[in-house]
């Protein structure tokens, strides 16, 4: 089996309604073709990458090319995780979790998109409480951070009800004009404070040294 080999193929989150886990590639086309179809209004740029301002088939091409190349790079000092999202049986989701030198900072970075459909359901809390308990509970990570535009409101709602107090400001170029983002940290006591949504993790064991562990 391939979790032999690549023992994150085992790994499984999950929330009282969502099942997390590294998708396999009937998983990554369906993600493929829910990124097609669009992950929120064409009139904004959520993203710090501006990955979704292709045509829909180089969208859905990019979801596939991202997924390989983290695959490839994986490495115990530098990685880069990236958990399709699971409701019903049915793809509606992606939830990232990365980090350099792990061992040494014990600090992690999340992103995440659904499909518009799938979206204002509570879903968005769900998935980055899976990968909180993931880094804290399982990896023993210290620190979590997240990024936002100052207009993503879903996105302060998540970190807000999950602990995060904001970290200062980044300013970017987006489709040609400058944007601030804001910046936001989540420590070990304010997780801990914050966590309601239990999380089940299996099959971390073995893969425990591919994360620096």
């Amino acid at each position: 089996m391939i979790a032999d080999q690549w023992p994150l193929f085992g790994l499984v989150l999950r929330t009282p309604r969502l099942e997390l886990r590294l998708p396999d590639l009937d998983r990554l086309a369906e993600l493929a073709e829910l990124a097609k179809g669009g992950v929120h209004d064409p009139a904004v740029q959520p993203f710090l990458a501006e990955w979704t301002d292709a045509a829909p088939e180089r969208v859905a091409a990019s979801v596939l090319q991202w997924s390989w190349s983290t695959w490839a790079r994986w490495q115990p000092e530098s990685w880069s995780l990236g958990l399709v999202v699971i409701a019903d049986g049915r793809v509606v989701g992606t939830q990232g979790i990365e980090a350099n030198r792990f061992a040494t900072l014990r600090e992690v970075s999340t992103g995440s998109w659904l499909g518009r459909a799938e979206q204002g359901k509570g879903y968005g809390t769900e998935m980055r409480a899976a990968v909180l308990e993931l880094a804290f509970t399982g990896l023993g990570a210290l620190f979590a951070r997240s990024e936002a535009f100052e207009d993503n409101h879903a996105s302060y709602a998540v970190s807000r009800k999950l602990g995060y107090a904001d970290d200062g400001i980044s300013r970017h170029v987006i489709r040609g004009a400058p944007l601030a983002s804001r910046r936001l940290r989540l420590d070990r006591a304010g997780w801990e404070a914050a966590r309601t949504i239990p999380v089940t993790i299996d099959g971390l064991e073995p893969c425990l040294p591919m994360f620096g562990r």
